[in-house]
């Protein structure tokens, strides 16, 4: 066996241990191995799904996103041995496209929850027609509007009204609903729709007008901050792509095949790899719109 063909071996080895290791730290994910039938402890449970929420990562199957993780991270890897015929650059290389997927996930998921944040005050003006105007109670209207709600919710509300059916126990039934939409402006709605129905009331009209009135001014905000980043969102991508069509030209220059292989230019290309990595998510951080904390979790 060639050394070429014993360092891409020890590229991908390498990349399938530093996922497995990072897996099970981070996931619970015990491996391909045969697992216990009882699992692990509650709390284990708790944390790893406590995990995954604040990660965005909520409603994701652990086991899927590390198998996709290290699918991408062993092609990432062995392309990049192919191209600078080194394990460092490979290594590298191979983590850095392993987070693919993760990303991804996280950026359709913040996508779908961005364009459904946007019914919230056609749902809480529908509430106040159902509850003020048609006087609905406040769980018949919450179901009501529920319906119409965007697809992404309507199993949130769906599970809900189930729990109100069975139990007629309007704060389980909240606490449902908060814990499937994991938003923090159903929590609002669902805290003040817990207290008018418990409580009574004639101010939940009012209540619901200031939340429509805020949510408006929030969407219009966040709209105005993300066309402004437009055009910055835009060079992010395409300077993204100038390091990589340095690299591959100079694989066609003179020598630059065998100069990617001396020591010197394995460590030139981990350190420009690393800084194009760092300068991405430094600059992922400096565009991140601010999220709503979830006060009534």
């Amino acid at each position: 066996m060639t050394v070429p063909v014993l360092g891409a071996v020890a590229a991908v080895l390498a990349m399938a241990g530093v996922y497995l290791v990072y897996t099970s730290v981070a996931f619970g994910w015990n491996g391909i191995g045969r697992r216990s039938r009882y699992g692990g402890s509650t709390q284990k449970r708790s944390f790893r799904k406590e995990w995954l929420e604040r990660a965005g990562f909520e409603g994701a199957r652990p086991s899927e996103l590390a198998a996709a993780a290290a699918v991408v991270a062993v092609v990432g890897a062995a392309v990049a041995y192919v191209l600078f015929g080194g394990v460092l650059p490979a290594a590298i290389a191979g983590v850095t496209c392993g987070a693919v997927p993760l990303a991804s996930y996280r950026a359709r998921r913040a996508s779908r929850n961005a364009a459904a944040r946007e019914a919230w005050p056609r749902l809480l003006e529908e509430l106040r027609l159902l509850i003020g105007s048609r006087g609905r109670s406040v769980p018949q209207a919450l179901f009501e509007a529920g319906r119409r709600a965007p697809e992404e919710w309507r199993s949130a509300f769906a599970a809900a009204e189930r729990e109100w059916l069975l139990t007629t126990d309007f704060a389980r039934t909240a606490a449902i609903l908060k814990q499937r939409l994991a938003d923090p402006t159903a929590d609002m709605i669902c805290e003040t729709l817990l207290v008018a129905h418990e409580l009574g009331g004639s101010d939940i009209d009012s209540r619901l007008a200031d939340l429509i009135d805020d949510r408006i001014l929030d969407l219009q905000g966040r709209k105005d901050a993300t066309s402004s980043q437009a055009g910055v969102r835009f060079a992010r991508r395409f300077v993204l792509l100038v390091p990589l069509g340095m690299a591959l030209a100079g694989l066609a220059i003179g020598t630059g095949r065998s100069a990617y292989e001396t020591t010197g230019g394995q460590v030139a290309v981990a350190i420009g790899l690393l800084a194009v990595v760092a300068c991405w998510l430094w600059s992922g951080r400096l565009m991140r719109l601010p999220e709503e904390p979830r006060v009534f979790r």
